[in-house]
């Protein structure tokens, strides 16, 4: 851990979220809090941290070794003794009660979140849960934690160096925007999971290689649609560091992803891309960029029946039938490709 610079207005901590998307979502709260004078150090899960590296606002990111689930009473004990004396404020973007324990317990003494799990005495500034059925979108959400106003415009946004860019794509002789990215996966469940028929189908007629990235938990689905679209595609699900498959997003000609969280990485990034929803909503975790299109029968009129069940929310379609993300088809996806130059 680095040492404190000289004259620094506030030395914050930043507890972050524990998925991907979350943590992008952050981002513009992190650049509210730079902007004013605070010197930024993220505690972050260690498949989440490297979203922060992406972030130059962030001064210093923090590996905690936790796991999910379970409180880890003697790690987080351990952590805090670390802490202790470096920060006078911090923010706790986790709604969780276990999430506030660690900077309540390294003694800083401003802690700012969301009421979140009664969280009386662990924060000393809470901001009232919003209701489930008027909760903003997720960005609006996080940047509300800086206490200012005009937060409804705010969009993530990732850099990395062009060097560090460059060195993935020699690594795996690759060229920029010479090839498409998918991105198969979708952690909480199928139902969020364009079928892998349909993405090996939109393989098949593209011109250029297709890159299939995701977690080792992938890797399996996106094998799949490498063996069902032959000589198209790269499966490099759960073989390359996050960091590494945030430059080949960025570099990419396009991306066609879940709603997931490679999909707001490769908003945050502009790349071009395709997001296919289906039992989630695009009114609450949208792809932040002008250069996202989202696929929604929800919002499709001429699609018939309507769609009176989505967005579900479920993990597995409750009704069998997953009509929300068959019945988009590659076609359909392939017709937006076509429109990026």
């Amino acid at each position: 851990m680095s040492t404190l610079e000289p004259g620094t207005k506030t030395r914050s901590l930043v507890i972050a979220p524990q998925w991907i998307g979350d943590a992008v979502m952050t981002e513009p709260l992190m650049l509210r809090l730079h902007q004013r004078g605070e010197r930024l150090s993220v505690g972050a899960l260690p498949w989440v941290a490297p979203v922060y590296r992406a972030m130059p606002q962030v001064a210093e990111v923090i590996e905690f070794p936790f796991q999910h689930g379970g409180l880890q009473w003697q790690a987080r004990r351990a952590m805090a003794r670390q802490l202790r004396g470096r920060f006078d404020t911090a923010y706790v973007l986790p709604n969780s009660a276990k999430s506030a324990l660690l900077p309540f317990l390294a003694g800083i003494r401003r802690r700012i979140g969301y009421h979140g799990e009664m969280r009386y005495g662990l924060l000393t500034q809470r901001l009232p849960n919003p209701p489930r059925d008027e909760r903003p979108p997720m960005v609006g959400f996080y940047s509300a934690l800086a206490g200012e106003r005009g937060t409804e415009a705010d969009r993530p946004r990732l850099l990395l160096p062009p060097a560090q860019i460059d060195a993935v794509l020699q690594a795996h002789g690759l060229a920029r925007r010479g090839f498409h990215v998918f991105a198969p996966g979708a952690e909480f469940g199928s139902s969020k999971r364009w079928p892998p028929q349909h993405y090996a189908e939109l393989a098949a007629g593209l011109a250029l290689p297709v890159l299939l990235l995701g977690s080792g938990k992938e890797h399996a689905l996106c094998e799949q649609i490498a063996q069902a679209a032959p000589g198209r595609c790269t499966n490099l699900a759960g073989k390359t560091a996050l960091l590494d498959a945030f430059g080949l997003i960025a570099a990419a000609h396009s991306v066609v992803s879940n709603d997931s969280g490679l999909m707001h990485v490769a908003a945050a990034f502009g790349t071009p891309q395709v997001a296919v929803y289906g039992s989630t909503s695009p009114e609450h975790t949208p792809p932040l960029s002008d250069a996202a299109t989202v696929l929604w029968l929800k919002r499709d009129t001429a699609y018939q029946p309507p769609l009176d069940c989505a967005p579900c929310f479920q993990r597995e379609c409750p009704l069998g039938h997953n009509r929300c993300m068959v019945d988009i088809r590659p076609a359909r996806v392939a017709d937006v490709l076509a429109t990026i130059a």
